[in-house]
């Protein structure tokens, strides 16, 4: 699976952390830029580049996912949603865990996967440590879509209104 990286300013140095690990965690890895860390970049565009990316590969059918980081990382994920194909969520750190309709306890890194089938993250650099990254990207990773009737059924919902 390939897994493209995007990143300003707020998030370069976390990105260019997040992109090693990665690879070394056996992911084929692509770097979308920042390639420098410059305090006057703008976030659109840089962003837009994993998500055109991730777009055009969830169009044809191929297994990819995006990881996108900024200062807060909500701009980041705006950005990223705009794309057809791309469901972008948004990450700070942990915030407890949840019961699902069907009593299974899941995490919100979990919840993502699991249950909307997220195929990018936004990481809000200024509120992770760069352990707490590396273990949210880890597991956001591995695991995998439900693809429970309700969910499937709620993302071409979700498709169809784009």
């Amino acid at each position: 699976m390939r897994i493209y990286f995007a990143s300003d300013h707020g998030g370069f140095e976390l990105k260019e952390v997040l992109v090693e690990f990665v690879s070394e965690l056996g992911y084929e890895t692509e770097d979308c830029g920042a390639f420098t860390n410059d305090p006057s970049d703008d976030y659109p565009e840089i962003i837009a580049r994993a998500a055109r990316k991730l777009s055009a590969d969830a169009l044809a059918g191929r297994d990819s996912r995006a990881i996108v980081i900024g200062a807060s990382g909500q701009g980041e994920a705006i950005v990223t949603n705009r794309f057809r194909g791309v469901r972008c969520a948004t990450y700070y750190g942990s915030v407890g865990e949840q019961k699902d309709m069907s009593g299974k306890t899941l995490d919100m890194i979990s919840s993502t996967r699991e249950h909307n089938n997220a195929n990018a993250l936004s990481l809000g650099a200024r509120f992770l440590t760069e352990d707490e990254a590396k273990q949210a990207v880890k597991k956001w990773l591995k695991t995998d879509f439900s693809g429970e009737e309700r969910h499937t059924r709620r993302i071409k919902q979700i498709d169809e209104v784009a």
